[in-house]
């Protein structure tokens, strides 16, 4: 006959004091482990661009997901509707895009059924993801993403940026990723050579295709297939795939790196 204090003689597999049963099929524990979190973001994207223009903003993102230094996917999107004067951007760890994506997607759901006439601005979309991202932050659970915030707020351009810990500003014009090191210094030499209040909606367009194709030349992580996502007074739109036309005749002449 089995000892009382044979706990698996009476019930096989069963849990041993102090601790929880494991079921068939789950692979976690409950042996009082601390919590665990991302440490570090798995599938990325990289920049995203972001202009403002004479009546509405615009913004720009490739679609390649990076493993590491794979080029893993080719067809992900980074920029998103969020209403008729609100869409979105991110850079960063893609699966986080997608809960806070998912996130956003509710709160709008929520707020059209109350039916009051109201609904996210940019301005208030770029404050709640701010204190999100803080209050992640905070918890020592950051959102490992890069978000730029753009629209119409009160019929006037808005463009907001907002980083994993909380950081938040707004521009004329944002970057994140790599564009922040290389996109952004062109934009901001281009809009100072005009020299006049602000750009034209073909402007903005013809620096966004300029920079991303420059990003395609530059930046490991970048691709040469990207979206546009514009926000006038006739509402958001969102123009892509767009294929950047490049010239790769100098590449024989470069040498030494191999």
């Amino acid at each position: 006959m089995a000892a009382l204090g044979d706990v698996g003689a009476f019930w096989r597999n069963g849990p041993r004091p102090g601790q929880f049963y494991n079921f068939p099929g789950n692979e976690s524990t409950y042996d009082h482990q601390p919590a665990r979190h991302t440490m570090q973001p798995i599938m990325t994207g990289t920049s995203v661009l972001g202009v403002k223009f004479d009546g509405g903003v615009m913004l720009a993102a490739d679609m390649l997901g990076s493993y590491g230094s794979l080029a893993r996917y080719r067809d992900l999107p980074r920029i998103v509707k969020v209403n008729d004067k609100t869409l979105v951007g991110a850079s960063g760890d893609y699966a986080d895009f997608q809960f806070l994506t998912q996130t956003i997607e509710q709160q709008v759901i929520a707020e059209q059924c109350l039916d009051d006439g109201f609904g996210y601005s940019p301005k208030s979309l770029h404050s709640w993801v701010t204190r999100v991202m803080y209050n992640r932050r905070t918890n020592f659970n950051p959102l490992w993403n890069t978000y730029i915030v753009a629209g119409l707020q009160d019929d006037q351009p808005y463009l907001g940026y907002v980083d994993k810990i909380g950081v938040a500003f707004q521009a004329d014009l944002v970057a994140t990723g790599y564009g922040a090191y290389i996109a952004l210094p062109l934009l901001r030499e281009r809009v100072d050579a005009k020299q006049s209040k602000s750009l034209t909606r073909e402007e903005a367009r013809e620096m966004l295709d300029e920079c991303m194709k420059i990003l395609w030349y530059r930046d490991a992580r970048s691709f040469n297939k990207y979206l546009i996502g514009t926000c006038t007074k006739d509402g958001v739109t969102i123009d892509g795939p767009n294929v950047a036309k490049t010239n790769w005749e100098i590449a024989k002449l470069v040498k030494g790196y191999e």
